[in-house]
């Protein structure tokens, strides 16, 4: 499972480290990630969270590539994603 978001910790981990933030939309994120995001991805806020360790797979990704999850807009399906 945890291998699911590594296309996305990658994409991340790819970005010029001069850039602070990036915003992508969810159909960005499920073309980096070759497949739909989970429903719950899609309506809960809490799926988007920042937690470095435990059973949030998805945080891992973005957490040890160095970016934090800062605005997500559920209803425009977007997540704007910052530097650590």
């Amino acid at each position: 499972m945890p291998d699911k978001y590594t296309s996305l910790e990658q994409y991340l981990r790819d970005l010029p480290v001069s850039q602070q933030e990036v915003t992508l939309t969810f159909e960005l994120i499920e073309q980096i990630l070759n497949e739909p995001l989970p429903l719950s991805a899609q309506e809960d806020r809490l799926w988007w969270g920042n937690q470095a360790q435990g059973t949030i797979v998805e945080s891992i990704a973005w957490m040890d590539a160095g970016w934090m999850v800062d605005v997500v807009e559920l209803r425009e399906k977007w997540v704007r994603f910052v530097r650590q």
